[in-house]
């Protein structure tokens, strides 16, 4: 993983809460000033429709566990959810399913291997091992319950919008270039169903996947979308329960495990908290309990992960001390300077 510019920020354990909200609004603006500084990386172009966003466009927005939000920038600016809807249809299927079922069809494991890998599939008897690389999410797609593709089309749709608490729209130039280049998805469905692990069939089920793909959404439905798992499940500003605290605890489990392809392990280590990325520019970082920090910036690191994204998700678990694997005390205000670092004397 290349630099995420936060070596001069020191690393803290908090409380179970996140500091004063006009501490919040003054972290962010550093956090995003920071990610700005970053022009590495480059716009996804296999997917025709999202080469033509502009890569400069960047927004980020933290909602609380309360239902406070803070946001800047591009918030509000629309993008298709991509890989990011794997987090939420697997944890509207484990509903449906329960937590076993969902383990012995899907899987949790990382792969170590990109995410639209054949070769993890072949060398696991055709077993998908977790539901946020391709192979497994068109798996948890297959499960979505429903006696036609219209029926699971709309389970997933309304289900995604209600973790974002507002009606969510497909981008259909999306859906139609992504359908027209998803013959390796098409493959990785064929495959999985030749080895007995994709319920219904292959192609319905690979055109339903593509539809949840194409949905649109921005950093502020991000946000919401995973401050609900980080509530346990509940919406924290609509008040409804979408899903249960098993279930949003295993998403936020199989998120932090494998929630940034083969740069997982490196995310873990070095922001310390479930994320999720999409190819269109999206990234999610949950912290349980606390809230979470949806953002859009469209420049990719080879892996396919939000450049900028990182940067400040980076920031933010530092200077805000989400890290789950800090262990030093938490830091005073008056030890810490305006751009977040430790003073020393």
């Amino acid at each position: 993983m290349w630099d995420l510019d936060v070596s001069d920020i020191r690393q803290y354990a908090a409380t179970g809460r996140l500091p004063a909200a006009s501490e919040v609004d003054g972290i962010l603006e550093r956090a995003r000033e920071r990610a700005f500084r970053h022009h590495e990386g480059k716009v996804a172009d296999y997917i025709p429709a999202l080469a033509n966003a502009d890569p400069e466009v960047f927004g980020i927005a933290i909602t609380e566990r309360n239902g406070h939000v803070h946001q800047l920038g591009s918030y509000d600016h629309a993008f298709s959810i991509q890989s990011i809807s794997k987090v939420f249809v697997y944890a509207l299927v484990c509903e449906v399913i329960g937590h076993e079922a969902a383990l012995k069809t899907i899987g949790v494991n990382a792969t170590g291997l990109p995410f639209n890998s054949v070769m993890a599939l072949e060398l696991n008897g055709g077993h998908p091992l977790n539901p946020m690389v391709n192979a497994g999410a068109i798996a948890t797609t297959s499960c979505v319950p429903g006696n036609s593709a219209a029926e699971r089309w709309e389970f997933i749709q309304s289900g995604l919008s209600a973790f974002a608490g507002r009606p969510l729209a497909m981008d259909e130039d999306v859906y139609r270039s992504e359908a027209l280049t998803n013959q390796r998805n098409q493959g990785i469905a064929r495959l999985l169903n030749a080895y007995g692990y994709l319920k219904g069939d292959s192609d319905e089920t690979v055109d339903v996947y593509t539809r949840q793909c194409s949905l649109l959404v921005d950093a502020h439905d991000l946000s919401v979308m995973g401050a609900t798992l980080a509530d346990g499940g509940v919406n924290p500003v609509t008040g409804k329960r979408i899903v249960g605290e098993q279930v949003a605890r295993d998403a936020l489990a199989v998120m932090a495990t494998a929630g940034l392809y083969e740069r997982s392990g490196e995310w873990l280590v070095q922001i310390g908290l479930p994320g999720k990325s999409g190819v269109a520019g999206g990234l999610l970082t949950v912290a349980p309990g606390k809230g979470a920090v949806g953002s859009y910036a469209p420049r990719l690191d080879e892996a396919g992960n939000s450049v900028r994204g990182q940067v400040a998700a980076a920031y933010l678990s530092r200077a805000l001390g989400l890290n789950l694997f800090a262990s030093s005390p938490g830091a005073a205000s008056s030890d810490v300077d305006e751009e977040g670092a430790e003073k020393h004397e």
